[in-house]
C-alpha cells in the first residue's frame, strides 16, 4: 500500500530537475494549488515540487535508444510515485513510453502547447541551409524527417537541456538545431527560432507539446484534477499515442503523430520513416470529435496498425 502523505491538502509533485521540467511543473504547481483551493502563494505548502534525476538525465554521451529508450525519463519518478514518496508526476507526455506501469494511469492532460517542431540557427530558413550543413539532434524520428527532406545534411548528435544545446550551436558545434517550440515557448526563448515546421508535413512526436499528469489508479479520481483536463487535448493525444503503441514507438522508431480538432472531426496524421530518411510511409484518417478518449486511443491504434503492416521492420532502427 503506497504511503499518502500525512498533510491534508497536499499534493507533492515529482519532477525531473531541468530548467524546462521544473519550468513546466511550477505552472502545473500553481494550476493544482488553485484546484485545491489555496491561494497562489501557498503553492510551496500544499503543492511542493519534488526534484529526481533519471537516467536519461545522467546518461548525456549518446542516444536514449542505445541505452533503453525513452522510459530513462520517466523510471525513477514512478518508482517515487509507487511508492508514495510523491503523490502526482509531472512529465512531457512526448517522453512516456506507450506502455505505463499497471498500478499508474496518465489521469489529466492539461491544454496543449504549440506541438510543433522548431529550427533554430543564425541566418537560414531549413530549405536555404548550405549543402552538407550540420543539423543538431538527438531524435532519431527528426534525423529521419529532415533527411527525406535534405539527404545532403550531416546530422550530429546532440544530448543535454536546452540551454547545453543552445550553447552548442552557439559555439559552431553544428549549423542548425530542431527543438520542440512548446519547450522555448515555455523557457520564453521562441525568439531564437528560424522557422516552425509545418506538423501535418512534417508530425512531431505522440504528446509533443502536451503535458501528462500521472498518478496512482487509486487517486485517479481525485477532485483536484478535474479543472487540469482539457478534453480536446485528451482527445488529441489519446489518438497519438494510440499510435505510439502500434507502432511500438519508444526511441527506436523514426515516427511522428499529430493529431487536431478540425470542424467537429478528430484528424489524425501519422507518418513513420526508415532511420535515413530515404522511405516514407503515412496515413491519415477521422473521427467524430465527440468520440471519448478509449475511442480516440482504438482510432489511433487502428490507424497505426495499417501503417506498420505496409511499413513492417524497414522503420526499425538498428
Amino acid at each position: 500500500m503506497p504511503r499518502q502523505s500525512s498533510v491534508p491538502g497536499l499534493v507533492r509533485i515529482g519532477t525531473r530537475a531541468s530548467k524546462l521540467a521544473q519550468t513546466q511543473s511550477r505552472l502545473m504547481q500553481l494550476a493544482i494549488t488553485a484546484a485545491l483551493g489555496a491561494p497562489p502563494e501557498a503553492a510551496e505548502e500544499v503543492a511542493p515540487l519534488v526534484l529526481i534525476t533519471t537516467s536519461g538525465d545522467r546518461i548525456q554521451d549518446r542516444r536514449l535508444l542505445e541505452a533503453g529508450g525513452k522510459g530513462l525519463f520517466v523510471k525513477e519518478i514512478e518508482e517515487a510515485l509507487l511508492d508514495g514518496r510523491i503523490d502526482c508526476a509531472v512529465h512531457s507526455l512526448k517522453d512516456m513510453p506507450a506502455e505505463l506501469p499497471p498500478d499508474l494511469v496518465i489521469a489529466a492532460t492539461p491544454e496543449r502547447e504549440d506541438p510543433r517542431d522548431a529550427l533554430l540557427c543564425p541566418t537560414s530558413s531549413f530549405a536555404d541551409l548550405p549543402k552538407g550543413a550540420r543539423l543538431g539532434t538527438a531524435s532519431l524520428r527528426r534525423q529521419a524527417q529532415a533527411l527525406h527532406r535534405r539527404p545532403d545534411l550531416e546530422i550530429v548528435m546532440v544530448r543535454g537541456n536546452v540551454d547545453t544545446r543552445l550553447a552548442k550551436l552557439d559555439a559552431g558545434d553544428f549549423d542548425a538545431l530542431v527543438l520542440a517550440l512548446s519547450g522555448l515557448k515555455r523557457l520564453g526563448l521562441d525568439g531564437r527560432v528560424r522557422e516552425a515546421f509545418d506538423p501535418v508535413e512534417a508530425p512531431p512526436a505522440p504528446g509533443q507539446g502536451a503535458l501528462a499528469i500521472e498518478t496512482r489508479i487509486d487517486d485517479a479520481d481525485a477532485p483536484w484534477l478535474g479543472p487540469l483536463r482539457h478534453r480536446p487535448t485528451g482527445l488529441a493525444v489519446a489518438a497519438e499515442r494510440g499510435a505510439l503503441q502500434a507502432l511500438e514507438g519508444s526511441c527506436r522508431t523514426a515516427i511522428g503523430a499529430h493529431a487536431r480538432i478540425d470542424a467537429g472531426r478528430l484528424v489524425l496524421t501519422l507518418e513513420a520513416l526508415t532511420p535515413d530518411g530515404a522511405l516514407r510511409f503515412r496515413r491519415e484518417d477521422w473521427m467524430g470529435a465527440d468520440a471519448s478518449d478509449t475511442d480516440a486511443y482504438a482510432f489511433g491504434l487502428e490507424l497505426g496498425d495499417v501503417l506498420r503492416e505496409e511499413a513492417g521492420d524497414r522503420i526499425a532502427w538498428g
